[in-house]
């Protein structure tokens, strides 16, 4: 079999990772997935591209952002299935994150109850919606509450 015959449409891809076209698209843009283009200029995958695929929603499913899953895909090579040692460099890394991540929710679940509590919401006090009293490093007015959602730039409400 050659290495054009190696290569996998778009749609099989997208069936048989049971995602959608438009997600894999968004994963190439992103950078996660490489496709080269056959001579009607269709996207066409190495067959690799399914284990990245599995990295990816295993990543997601943890709950890291497609950017961390990006850098850590950034180590490996675009042009061929990495090795057990790469994949394992990889778990390593995550491992790091999320027992960071795991941390941070343990400290969250012991002040859960009492911040809400308090209903107090306090910008300058405030654990959920302003850790660290990062609001007071932007001056003062009301920039976060005219975001969307009115959500914190870091994500907390």
């Amino acid at each position: 079999m050659s290495a054009r015959e190696d290569l996998l449409s778009i749609g099989t891809v997208a069936a048989r990772a049971g995602l959608s076209v438009a997600a894999l698209r968004h994963y190439e843009e992103r950078g996660l997935l490489t496709a080269v283009r056959d001579g009607a200029g269709r996207r066409r995958f190495p067959r690799h591209v399914l284990r990245r695929l599995a990295v990816i929603a295993a990543g997601q499913r943890v709950g890291l952002s497609l950017a961390a899953i990006g850098e850590a895909l950034a180590t490996l090579p675009a042009d061929r299935a990495p090795s057990a040692r790469e994949w394992s460099r990889v778990g390593e890394l995550w491992q790091e994150l999320l027992e960071a991540r795991i941390r941070e929710l343990e400290a969250l679940r012991s002040s859960l109850t009492g911040c809400i509590g308090c209903g107090c919401l306090s910008l300058s006090r405030c654990s959920l919606f302003n850790p660290g009293d990062a609001a007071a490093a932007e001056g003062a007015g009301s920039r976060w509450l005219r975001t969307a959602g009115g959500a914190a730039p870091g994500g907390h409400h």
